[in-house]
């Protein structure tokens, strides 16, 4: 197999000038060498000056759940100062970027691909961040793994901006996160050097990039996970647990309400890739913890066909048409959408699936892979 090289591999490969000075790194779990050497370990020992670590939501090691980072701290590894960037207003995040002292800030988290997944904003409120200081931004390059070759869903109104989407791009956006953040700056206009891939190509998904999977929060456990949470994440602005409190997160999506109806209505619906199997399970904790509740399991089998996006819009279609006395969303839904569209049509009754046609969108972003 020919092996995928991240933009961290390219970086030590060939020091580049924009890395040079006092650096603070952005990183989580993901940022890993193939051999699983943390980037920071990796970049101290190439010499880079790393004097400041900065952690996303779930935290540095990955420990927090979903909602919270894990403080600001220092790293046992490195014995650097670690700051909680998580929710952390632009003032308060300007505040301490001055007063860490760095030169350049430098992103290496690895993205899921899907809009209200917050890695990707953190690295926006960061670029903000870098602009507004007059400080360099290095975003060092990984592969979207669930591909880069499809877009689902429609772009976020303005209107419901928020953590879970700052810019107008869709659910399924298909870019890695150096041609986001090529997209993005063109409103921050921050000093921006992305560090490509090499070897990628935008039909891969991550099992064939010959990269080790690496969870990147604690409910995202396999690339399984990744594929399905575009649609199923959806279900977190609904009275319907998304799996959260089992082995397989997103993947699992039942309520005490439902009944055997379910797995049969979705696979009626010939939607493609993907079959449902009708299946019990208690969750630990999130939604109706410890309650045995009924519900579907989402297989997916051929992986360039699946469209995710529409099969959680779908899901969501036939739950409110099979339990229209007990389904319900909330307005969490208008933020994880991007819009209220969503949540008003399954409140009115109206079938939703029409909002999920393809957007022309990766014909208006700088792509920078083939």
């Amino acid at each position: 197999m020919i092996r995928v090289r991240t933009g961290l591999e390219e970086l030590l490969a060939a020091p580049r000038p924009a890395s040079h000075g006092r650096a603070g790194l952005i990183t989580n779990p993901t940022g890993v060498l193939p051999d699983l050497t943390p980037s920071a370990t990796a970049l101290l020992s190439a010499g880079i000056r790393l004097t400041t670590l900065f952690s996303p939501e779930h935290g540095l090691r990955g420990t927090a759940q979903a909602g919270a980072g894990e403080g600001d701290s220092t790293d046992p590894a490195t014995g650097l100062p670690v700051i909680d960037t998580y929710r952390r207003p632009p003032d308060e995040l300007a505040e301490l970027a001055a007063a860490s002292g760095v030169d350049v800030l430098v992103f290496d988290v690895s993205d899921i691909g899907t809009r209200f997944y917050t890695y990707v904003w953190t690295m926006y409120d960061l670029m903000v961040t870098a602009a507004r200081l007059g400080l360099r931004f290095v975003v060092l390059d990984r592969p979207n793994p669930i591909g880069g070759v499809d877009a689902e869903g429609p772009l976020l109104d303005p209107a419901s901006a928020s953590f879970l989407g700052r810019a107008p791009i869709p659910v399924r956006h298909g870019l890695t996160p150096g041609e986001l953040a090529l997209f993005v700056n063109r409103t921050i206009d921050a000093d921006l050097h992305v560090i490509p891939l090499s070897g990628w190509r935008r039909e891969w998904h991550f099992g064939e990039t010959g990269l080790p999977w690496v969870m990147p929060s604690a409910n995202m456990p396999t690339l399984d996970t990744a594929l399905v949470y575009p649609g199923t994440g959806l279900l977190e602005g609904t009275n319907v647990s998304e799996g959260r409190g089992t082995t397989r997160p997103f993947e699992l999506i039942g309520a005490p309400y439902v009944d055997g109806r379910f797995a049969p209505e979705l696979n009626g619906l010939g939607l493609a890739g993907v079959r449902f199997r009708d299946t019990w399970f208690t969750p630990t904790f999130g939604k109706h913890a410890g309650l045995q509740v009924r519900g579907v399991q989402a297989h997916v089998g051929d992986r360039s066909a699946f469209r995710p996006v529409l099969t959680g819009v779908s899901m969501l279609h036939c739950l409110r048409t099979l339990y229209p006395g007990e389904f319900a969303c909330d307005p969490f839904l208008d933020l994880l959408w991007g819009s209220a569209s969503l949540r008003e049509h399954l409140d009115a009754g109206q079938d939703p699936r029409g909002l999920c046609s393809p957007v022309s969108w990766l014909g208006q972003v700088e792509l920078l892979y083939d």
